[in-house]
């Protein structure tokens, strides 16, 4: 078996943590100068691994080994949400870079880029497998200034570089490690999570039409408040979900805005961003139903309501064989210490699987802590992860061979 470097797999993720550094954090968002001047430091690190280092015209970074034979992609992503945490993403490229360093020949290491959703949807990851157009590249801005997406790989110098894409039949598997971002792991005593699928996430805005008016002299008979039809709509949907959800469904209004949004002004228009998540096509397929129900009845209403679909990915099962390899490290590194769980976040790994077999593996995040500069996993549990994640590697590429 190959083993880590333990003290190089803790100072590599620390000196990650140094670009875009934030309280206990980081704030490197995708194309900002603190994530390609981490970028360019992976590749660095990449090549002293050994790997031939690659960046493309969408910002993936990858490291790519130089023998024959069977080969196994692994990684995660480099940027980070807005003042968030030191390990999301980061985690899952040092471990990548570990296992290719620990194996040696036959693991590629990718970093693929905006996973975290500054300019769309898992472009790295949807490039990569061929569900980026062109056209949606045009028409992509960053979320939070405007900034078209072709402007910001102009400024950093991948305007005019090809995007890579995997070839059919290239990789035998993707293999991702992730915090958990959760505290499923923490609560049970449990050190690794063996994802068994990744969650859809059914968004969508729910417009309400009203009348603005005067707060102090329309009556209440006659207001068509647009804002307490839509806090009494969500409601209705907290009330009944439950009777549709799975287990693990879960469900959240993001957003609310009210117009004018002014504290003696009757509400004429409302806007709500909802979402709900689960792993089971059925359950999602209930949970829109239901949905769908109770807005027509809102609609009845005095104010006007509708629904607009914003987006509706598809659960994403995970390989059963590749996750056993890695039930069987984590079962010889911490008996009985391990869990079969699915991932209540979306990941690069969801988009992989559409396309090779995939595999994820979770390590404890303390007191269940993610997107938050606090988030934080203990070295004990970093080192034991990168171990059991390097091991399944290794499994799953001897029996490739």
């Amino acid at each position: 078996m190959a083993l880590i470097d333990s003290h190089r797999v803790l100072a590599d993720l620390r000196q990650l943590a140094r670009f875009g550094a934030y309280k206990t954090g980081v704030h490197r968002p995708t194309f900002s100068d603190d994530d390609i001047t981490a970028r360019h430091w992976f590749l660095t690190r990449l090549e002293e691994a050994g790997l031939k280092p690659k960046i493309d015209g969408i910002g993936n970074v990858y490291g790519l080994s130089r023998g024959e034979g069977p080969k196994i992609l692994s990684g995660s992503h480099l940027e980070s949400q807005n003042h968030a945490g030191w390990l999301d993403g980061a985690l899952g490229m040092i471990f990548a870079l570990e296992a290719a360093r620990a194996i040696g020949e036959g693991v590629d290491v990718v970093a693929f880029a905006d996973e975290e959703g500054h300019f769309g949807s898992f472009i790295g990851s949807r490039s990569f497998t061929g569900l980026l157009e062109e056209e949606e590249i045009d028409r992509l801005k960053n979320r939070y200034d405007g900034t078209p997406l072709r402007d910001a790989l102009a400024r950093v110098g991948l305007a005019d570089v090809e995007r890579r894409r995997v070839v059919p039949g290239q990789y035998r598997a993707f293999f991702e490690a992730h915090i958990e971002q959760g505290d499923t792991l923490e609560t049970g005593g449990r050190k690794i999570g063996i994802v068994n699928a990744i969650v859809a996430i059914w968004q969508y805005r729910i417009v309400v039409e009203g009348e603005q008016n005067h707060a102090g002299t329309t009556s209440m008979a006659r207001r068509r408040d647009a804002g307490l039809a839509l806090v009494r709509l969500l409601g209705e949907i907290d009330r009944r979900f439950p009777d549709f959800a799975g287990p693990r469904t879960v469900w959240t209004t993001g957003k609310i805005a009210l117009e004018p949004g002014a504290p003696s002004i009757v509400p004429g228009r409302a806007e709500a961003f909802f979402q709900f998540r689960d792993a089971d096509q059925t359950v999602l397929d209930r949970l829109d139903g239901e949905l769908r129900r109770l807005v027509e009845d809102a609609d009845r209403g005095h104010c006007r309501v509708r629904l607009e679909v914003m987006g509706q990915s598809r659960p994403a099962k995970m390989n059963e064989r590749l996750g056993a390899y890695i039930e069987e490290a984590a079962e010889r590194h911490a008996p009985g210490g391990w869990l079969v769980m699915p991932s209540g976040a979306g990941h690069d790994a969801q988009y992989l699987a559409r396309v090779m077999p995939g595999a994820m593996m979770f390590v404890p995040s303390i007191g269940g802590i993610s997107h938050h500069w606090t988030e934080n996993t203990s070295d004990e549990d970093i080192v034991l992860g990168a171990q059991v994640f390097c091991d399944a590697i290794e499994a799953a590429l001897r029996a490739s061979a």
